[in-house]
């Protein structure tokens, strides 16, 4: 709301682009991670907070004089009933290049000699590091990303470069997790048993953290330990939840350090934030073990062979979030022909498995009674909407007759499918279609017919594969048109697996994708040349 000329000139930018914006919109290199936290550290800490910022030498416009181009701010922050105040003053480049202050580490807890502590540089607030390791591990699931958010937080606060995760298990401590310490040097305490005299094991047994300044005081304490050659610190913090032992935090310095009382109670704080993330991680990877089991029954193990028809199915679980989804696939013998099934349930977790599951049920129950494909969706449609489980979905029916090649296809809001021709050409097979299933009992779907020749390979699939974030579906549907025209041909011959090759072939990019939000299925079916005839 205020900036006076010569705070303008420090930032390198005209004071008509600072007031009215934040900060970090009007001077984008102040946009760090470090400077963030002592801002936020200023909002909760009643005395000021002062650090180093160094302007990058290219850093805005050269619309304003700058003497001080590439040199360190000194700043301090002043917290106020209303506002937020600060102040700029160009800082000793001596100094600050002793003190080791670059523009990622804003206060690096660093020693100026061997075993005597430097002069603070700043305050790093440490009472608002709960805060902020609380909201980090908001986007933490697994244990590994737990573990990893902590060793990143606990390393911007205190500088340790050592971290080390015990969770207990069946009265053993497992390392879950570990960097920094030297290869293999951790390997003999991997499982180690509750009544081991090990300062992990006995800060978790007696509930209480055990903090050495130095590895000559943990050797005097642990004579029989195994020590690495480090001579740094070292806190161990037992984890504990609600009550319930979950494992112990060890965490490590390159150097001796002491631990101020007020660090010894921010570490404790922040140790049973981690338990308890550590507990709902482990909850969480047990539930999806679960869900991930109860759709792998729920998927068919192997698709019905047929002399005249080859298929191939590809299901991956989206990656984001590790949750269990509703996408399926299935081939159903239909009368004389075969009936190829294809649908995806809205949203994730085991209600959308279990109701994948409600659906490839009923589906199968309608195509072994061979009934046309608008009539399976009908029926399909009808059932979910008495269910009523508060989810719709997708699914696409083609019931073909591998002898003549006569397809009849229904499709519920579902992507279109592509079709290959035996001489490469691929298109997208505009079927008229219904609304998504569960949403309208009343709904029809209109019965579409084409031709599937001998050589000819049909997809089926679900929009995870075609959906990326920033991008339209078509340009993904036409992207995998293009994949499948060049993912070569599959061999004619009865037991040949080269469908499954180009199956593997359209999803293998998908495979590597390590965001990926959405499951993803995928049905192939070509059709084989009968007795006497040749492709």
């Amino acid at each position: 709301v205020y900036a006076n000329p010569r705070a303008a000139e420090l930032l390198g930018r005209p004071r008509a682009e600072l007031l009215g914006h934040t900060l970090w919109e009007a001077v984008p290199w102040l946009d760090q991670p470090a400077y963030g936290d002592h801002l936020r550290g200023a909002l909760l800490s009643p005395e000021p907070v002062r650090f180093h910022v160094r302007r990058p030498p290219d850093a805005g416009p050269r619309t304003v004089p700058r003497p001080f181009e590439g040199d360190w701010l000194a700043t301090s922050l002043y917290p106020g009933p209303d506002f937020l105040t600060g102040t700029l003053r160009p800082a000793n480049r001596v100094a600050d290049a002793s003190a080791g202050l670059t523009p990622e580490h804003g206060a690096p807890e660093e020693e100026s000699g061997a075993g005597e502590p430097g002069p603070p540089i700043v305050s790093t607030a440490p009472r608002y590091r709960p805060i902020v390791l609380a909201v980090a591990l908001t986007e933490a699931v697994t244990a590994h990303q737990v573990s990893a958010v902590v060793f990143r937080e606990l390393q911007s606060a205190f500088g340790g470069r050592r971290l080390a995760l015990y969770l207990l298990q069946d009265r053993h401590m497992h390392l879950a997790w570990e960097t920094g310490f030297p290869p293999g040097f951790l390997a003999p305490f991997k499982d180690v048993p509750l009544d081991a005299r090990l300062p992990g094991v006995e800060a978790l047994t007696s509930g209480r953290p055990l903090f050495f300044d130095s590895m000559h005081d943990l050797a005097a304490a642990y004579p029989e330990m195994a020590l690495d050659a480090a001579e740094g610190a070292r806190a161990f913090l037992p984890l504990i939840a609600s009550g319930r032992p979950v494992g112990s935090c060890i965490l490590g310095f390159d150097r001796a350090r002491g631990f101020s009382a007020e660090e010894r109670s921010v570490l404790t704080a922040l140790a049973g934030l981690i338990a308890h993330a550590m507990e709902k991680a482990r909850r969480y990877e047990s539930e999806t073990a679960l869900a991930r089991g109860l759709q792998g029954v729920l998927l068919p193990r192997r698709l019905p062979a047929h002399p005249l028809l080859e298929t191939a199915g590809r299901y991956l679980p989206g990656t984001q979030g590790m949750e269990v989804g509703g996408d399926w696939y299935d081939v159903v013998v239909s009368g004389d022909g075969m009936a190829l099934v294809i649908g995806d349930v809205q949203g994730h977790g085991v209600q959308a498995a279990a109701t994948m599951g409600q659906l490839r049920s009923a589906v199968r129950a309608f195509a072994l009674g061979d009934r046309p494909p608008d009539e399976v969706m009908g029926g399909v449609n009808h059932l979910l909407a008495d269910l009523d489980p508060g989810l719709f979905a997708s699914c696409c029916y083609i019931r073909l007759d591998p002898a003549t090649g006569r397809a009849r296809a229904a499709r519920a809001g579902h992507p279109p499918p592509l079709l290959r021709h035996p001489d490469g050409r691929t298109e997208t097979l505009d079927l008229p279609g219904g609304v998504v299933l569960g949403v309208d009992p009343r709904a029809a779907y209109p019965l579409t017919e084409f031709l599937v020749e001998p050589g000819a390979v049909l997809a089926l699939y679900t929009d995870g594969l075609v959906e990326r974030p920033g991008t339209d579906i078509d340009e993904g549907i036409t992207a995998l048109r293009r994949a499948l025209g060049g993912a070569g041909s599959p061999a004619p011959r009865p037991g040949s697996r080269a469908l499954a090759g180009v199956a593997d072939r359209l999803v293998v990019s998908a495979r590597h994708t390590a965001d990926r939000r959405d499951d993803i299925a995928l049905l192939l079916a070509t059709r084989r040349p009968g007795p006497g005839r040749s492709r």
